[in-house]
């Protein structure tokens, strides 16, 4: 796909970060700043950009910017594309190249009570199983806040008991650094990335959020 705006991340973007790595001196954060924000965060605003472009869906996004002390915000471009509350697709940027993935996360209780109770729920519990397994099988990985224990109120061997000690879930696929990362064809594969994981998506909006 040949998208105007977005040319991909410059070769130059990888040697900013390059400079950043480990505990950069405030004198180097501050002569990368402008590399920084032109090489590393501009162009995340542009694939955010047309991303949105190619479907309305995705237009609520933030991309974040570096604070003074925290090194990893320095170290890697973030942003994020809400979905619902507390639903939202995570891009980052950085020395291996683009990540994506969908996070539920920061919940408030009343959220976790209905994830739970929709896993509980012989429908919609198997359904989300289904999802989860089809994306682990296609080598996405699984994560999240979880309890220790089996979830009280719940036999330890609940068929869905991983499931029921998430606080938290996140998919993710690593998109790796390939030649791609330079040119338009990283929007398509933050897009195709966005699709794989619209059946998690509507699952969280429609059960937990």
């Amino acid at each position: 796909m040949v998208i105007n705006g977005f040319e991909g991340w410059p070769r130059g973007a990888f040697d900013v970060l390059l400079r950043l790595e480990g505990d950069p001196s405030a004198e180097v954060r501050r002569e990368c700043r402008r590399d920084r924000e032109d090489l590393v965060r501009q162009p995340m605003i542009d694939l955010l950009n047309v991303v949105a472009d190619h479907d309305p869906a995705y237009e609520d996004f933030a991309v974040w910017r570096y604070g003074e002390v925290l090194m990893q915000a320095w170290q890697r471009q973030s942003a994020i594309v809400r979905m619902a509350r507390n639903v939202e697709f995570s891009v980052r940027f950085d020395l291996d190249g683009l990540e994506v993935a969908l996070a539920w996360w920061y919940a408030p209780s009343a959220q976790i009570e209905r994830y739970r109770a929709a896993v509980a729920d012989s429908g919609s519990g198997r359904r989300l199983a289904a999802i989860v397994g089809k994306l682990e099988r296609e080598g996405l990985e699984i994560s999240g806040d979880m309890l220790k224990r089996p979830l009280r109120g719940y036999p330890a061997d609940h068929p869905r008991a991983e499931l029921l000690r998430h606080k938290s879930l996140i998919a993710t696929r690593p998109l790796g650094c390939d030649d791609w990362i330079h040119t338009s064809a990283a929007a398509d594969r933050v897009l195709a990335a966005f699709s794989e994981l619209q059946p998690l998506t509507r699952w969280l909006v429609k059960n937990v959020a």
